[in-house]
């Protein structure tokens, strides 16, 4: 058994929509290697910086997110299926493992509070700045003809 740690630059395209690693940012691993008969067992977690923009008000968010997983890595193709990985000598990739581990824990729609209202979708102003009196006046088209009516009825009724 062998335990690592390391700081390593991140991968490219470790991203899903508005969120994601920001390439070659520096990612800590905390690795455990263990021999077992088929190959080498990793163990692990990665700690990341995670920039991106809020799916509500699109403003900036800066976080860090932490996975954890695990790989056997097996020693032959003959013991493996077909998709396992494999050690090459004694080098093995823990790429695919920590980018699946990565993508999977990411917020498809990322937010920077829960409580976050969004932009106003007739103006496009943040309703946490707006305050609780922003209002647009709507009026159904096929209502307005009769407010037309009804200011043509006030005018009359002033002169």
């Amino acid at each position: 058994m062998r335990e690592i740690s390391r700081s390593l630059p991140a991968p490219v395209n470790l991203s899903v929509g508005m969120i994601g690693v920001p390439e070659d940012a520096e990612i800590e691993l905390n690795l455990r290697l263990e021999a077992v008969m088929e190959g080498v067992l990793v163990t692990g977690t990665a700690r990341a910086p995670l920039g991106g923009e809020c799916s509500r008000c699109l403003d900036p968010l800066i976080s860090d997110i932490e996975v954890g997983f695990q790989e056997l890595f097996f020693y032959s193709a003959e013991e493996a299926a077909e998709d396992d990985p494999l050690l090459d000598g004694e080098l093995l990739d823990l790429e695919p493992t920590f980018r699946d581990a990565v993508v999977l824990a990411l917020p498809l729609s990322p937010v920077c509070s829960d409580d976050c209202p969004g932009l106003c979708v007739e103006c496009g102003v943040k309703l946490a700045e707006a305050g609780p009196d922003h209002r647009h006046e709507q009026i159904d088209a096929r209502w307005a003809t009769l407010q037309s009516l009804k200011t043509d009825n006030n005018n009359d009724q002033e002169g």
